[in-house]
C-alpha cells in the first residue's frame, strides 16, 4: 500500500453530535472509529471532544460523514403528565425533515414514545450494563438511515434500576429495598465524567458504540 493510501486510509469519518449534552452518545462513536464535534446551546463543559455552543437546527451540516442528534426528548416521555411539557416536542420533526433533506447517514435518538417509525430499540440489559446484582434499565429508540438490527432486550436478573433525575431515590427504595448510590449509577451507565443531572440524561456510550460499529461496516464498503 502506497503512503498515499495508507493516510487516506487512516483517516477517521467526522460525525456530528447534535443536541449533544455531556457527552455519553460521542463516547460511544469515538470507541467505534469516529472523530467528534459536539453542538449544544448550552454550556457542556464536560464534553469531552470539540465542542460548539450553537444552536443545532441551523449549525451547519456540510462536511461531516455522519450526523447523530438527540433532540430534547421531555415533551415524548412518558412522565410529561407529571412534570408538564417543556414546549419544545416539535424539534424533533424538525431535526427529522432537515435530516433526511441533508443526504448524509444520520441516528436520531429519543426516548420510549416519540414518534420514529422505523427505529430499533436499545436497552441496557442488552449490553450487560448495570450495577450491584441489577440490570440497567433504560430503553432509548434511534431512527437510522440505514439498515440495522436491535439485539433482543433481556432482564436476565429479574432486577432492574433505572437512572433519572432528582427525587428517584424513594422509588428505588420501594422498589429495590434501598438507594441507589451515585457511583452505582455511574457504573451502570458505563459514564464517569459526568455530574448526576448531566448523567440523568445522558446515553450509555454501549447504545452508540454498537449503533456506530455497524456504521464503520457501511461506510467501509463504500469506499
Amino acid at each position: 500500500m502506497s503512503p498515499s493510501m495508507q493516510k487516506a486510509t487512516d483517516v477517521k469519518p467526522l460525525l456530528l453530535d447534535l443536541f449533544c449534552g455531556a457527552g455519553g452518545a460521542a463516547v460511544g462513536y469515538h470507541r467505534a472509529g469516529f472523530e467528534i464535534v459536539g453542538v449544544d446551546i448550552e454550556p457542556q463543559p464536560h464534553y469531552p471532544f470539540e465542542f460548539h455552543q450553537a444552536d443545532a437546527l441551523e449549525y451547519p451540516l456540510d462536511g461531516f460523514d455522519v450526523i447523530h442528534a438527540s433532540p430534547p426528548c421531555q415533551d415524548h416521555s412518558m412522565l410529561k403528565n407529571s412534570a408538564g411539557e417543556h414546549g419544545t416536542g416539535w424539534m424533533l420533526e424538525a431535526t427529522i425533515n432537515r435530516l433526511r433533506h441533508h443526504g448524509r447517514p444520520f441516528v436520531i435518538e429519543n426516548v420510549v414514545g416519540a414518534v420514529l417509525p422505523t427505529a430499533i430499540e436499545l436497552c441496557g440489559s442488552s449490553f450487560g450494563l448495570g450495577a450491584a446484582g441489577f440490570d440497567l434499565s433504560r430503553h432509548r429508540r434511534f431512527e437510522c438511515s440505514f439498515p440495522i438490527m436491535a439485539p433482543p432486550c433481556g432482564h436476565r436478573r429479574g432486577k432492574t434500576l433505572g437512572v433519572y433525575g432528582h427525587g428517584t431515590n424513594s422509588w428505588h427504595r420501594l422498589k429495590l429495598g434501598r438507594c441507589i448510590r451515585e457511583a452505582e449509577k455511574r457504573q451502570a451507565m458505563g459514564i464517569d465524567w459526568m455530574t448526576r443531572g448531566e448523567l440523568s440524561q445522558a446515553i450509555p456510550p454501549a447504545y452508540t458504540e454498537y449503533i456506530g460499529r455497524q456504521l464503520m461496516a457501511i461506510l467501509a464498503g463504500q469506499r
